[in-house]
């Protein structure tokens, strides 16, 4: 299996976090602030500078408000 990084999943799922946060009128900034972070982290998984895990994740998709199972069928559709 290859490194799912620069995967067209992996990018679709920074689009799809990065459009979610944008619609709930959000900056790195403020998101970063919910999550205990600096705005730096925000910006490195978004740019794709670096992957989250399933916990964070789950910490991410909480502090924006979204539906984790909406989300995921969504990348999942996406991939065919």
């Amino acid at each position: 299996m290859p490194k799912s990084l620069r995967s067209p999943r992996q990018h679709r799922l920074m689009e799809l976090l990065i459009a979610a946060r944008r619609g709930k009128g959000l900056t790195q900034a403020t998101l970063a602030e919910r999550l205990g972070k600096p705005q730096s982290y925000v910006a490195k998984y978004e740019t794709g500078e670096r992957r989250i895990d399933v916990i964070e994740f789950l910490d991410i998709t909480n502090a924006i408000g979204l539906d984790v199972a909406a989300l995921l069928a969504n990348l999942d559709e996406s991939a065919f």
